[in-house]
């Protein structure tokens, strides 16, 4: 909404706007490009013109909106869906992310399911199994493996951790020994 309204500040005309992209109707002068910079990063968001930067910010919303906001596992693999998502052959984006970001798209996939899967067991709504299909592992074996090479611990001692954090917080809130400063 904010891009939108700025575009419409200028005169400009957006056809879609969408997380990450934006389409206009009109082509865009180098000042207008610079007015419309300045305004978005006041808000703390940057305008990317750089084709492969425009590409890999691409790449990272198409995982970033499958991680977190898909209910359904792919139906394909994931590099067939990208390179559909995307118009281009997997490959090249998959060198192109690698050279840029420093790490693999795969790597970059699996750290993001990873802060899915805690945020799942935080909510506490589905057992493991559940998040392990929700999430398109082939078993919570792969999926447990997978969050303990990430973030050190199993899928359980961190769903205890978070429990034992909450205990810790309501003992605490209910402890009278506590002093308040004034």
């Amino acid at each position: 909404m904010l891009v939108k309204s700025e575009l419409e500040k200028m005169g400009l005309h957006s056809i879609n706007v969408v997380l990450g992209e934006a389409e206009i109707e009109e082509d865009i002068s180098p000042g207008q490009q610079n007015e419309l910079n300045t305004a978005l990063k006041k808000s703390g968001i940057e305008l990317i013109d750089d084709k492969k930067s425009v590409l890999i910010q691409k790449i990272k919303t198409v995982i970033v909106e499958l991680v977190h906001y898909s209910e359904e596992p792919l139906e394909i693999n994931f590099s067939e869906y990208l390179s559909e998502k995307l118009h281009h052959d997997y490959a090249g984006l998959a060198s192109l992310f690698s050279e840029s970001q420093g790490i693999t798209i795969e790597h970059f996939l699996i750290i993001h399911k990873i802060e899915r899967v805690k945020e799942l067991l935080i909510y506490d709504q589905h057992n493991i199994t559940e998040i392990a299909w929700k999430m398109g592992y082939s078993s919570s074996a792969h999926l447990s493996t997978q969050f303990k090479k990430i973030t050190g611990l199993t899928p359980s001692f961190f769903k205890k951790i978070k429990h034992l954090r909450s205990a810790s917080l309501y003992d605490s809130s209910n402890d009278n020994s506590f002093i308040e400063n004034g």
